[in-house]
């Protein structure tokens, strides 16, 4: 059976992200594991995805908030590898989610975290990155070259004027809950790309309309090779169908 993994902070990542991608591949029957910096205790996604981030709104859609339930029961989830103690060689993919509350810090800047999810990208084996999740990939050093990872490579990530939006709508009432970073997203990725104007793909105007299992069509994905990232979640049932897509074909790991 293929085996995933997808690394989280303990709490705050995005529901869709993860719980979208999840069901999707297990249906697929891939088996789908997790790792946190610890591991042993099940992690929990960003509590106002699931109850509306604000006046009930912004937050998941119901879908996957009925999936992330599923997810909570799943046992590889309550019982998730540390980070440290896991062989990323034994998986055939690497999935990173994003999400955008304090939590998040944890995951997004572990140099640990880094250094091996640069190993796992140098196997050339199937990684997909999704909103913040980008961040994990642009902040990963090649050792041989000491760039990032992305250095070459064709990608998007949560774009800057969907970051902004979403952080005038809730400021004065969260807060800075909307920009995990000083920096955008977008800018920091692009300052990991060796010419960003080239390798850069923002993709359509998007803030409300979201893809689903069976309508694809508002969603935006970028593949290069062996990796595919997306944008937010609007586009995860898209992305997770291009990432099986990519797992189905690759070799299987230490094949």
């Amino acid at each position: 059976m293929p085996r995933v993994l997808i690394p989280l902070p303990d709490r705050d990542f995005d529901v869709t992200e993860v719980a979208v991608p999840w069901r999707l591949l297990t249906r697929a029957g891939h088996r789908v594991e997790f790792c946190t910096e610890k591991g042993g205790a099940a992690p929990a996604a960003d509590p106002l995805l699931l109850s509306g981030v604000l006046f009930g709104q912004l937050g998941a859609e119901p879908e996957p908030c009925a999936f992330y339930r599923e997810l909570e029961a799943d046992p590889d989830f309550r019982a998730p590898h540390a980070w440290d103690a896991i062989e990323f060689g034994d998986y055939d993919g690497l999935l990173l989610p994003g999400g955008h509350a304090p939590g998040m810090r944890q995951y997004l800047g572990s140099d640990a975290l880094q250094r091996r999810v640069a190993a796992f990208f140098a196997s050339g084996r199937p990684v997909g990155a999704i909103c913040h999740g980008v961040l994990v990939l642009a902040r990963s050093i090649d050792p041989a070259t000491g760039k990032s990872v992305l250095h070459d490579l064709r990608t998007t990530c949560l774009a800057k004027y969907q970051e902004r939006i979403a952080y005038w709508l809730t400021s004065w009432k969260l807060g800075r809950y909307y920009r995990t970073y000083p920096a955008y997203v977008e800018d920091e990725v692009k300052a990991a790309l060796c010419d960003a104007t080239r390798q850069f793909v923002r993709g359509p105007l998007s803030l409300t309309q979201r893809d689903s299992e069976h309508d694809g069509s508002p969603a935006f994905v970028v593949r290069d090779g062996h990796y595919v990232s997306a944008r937010w979640p609007g586009d995860a049932y898209s992305f997770a169908r291009v990432f099986e897509q990519m797992l189905a074909s690759a070799p299987p790991a230490n094949g």
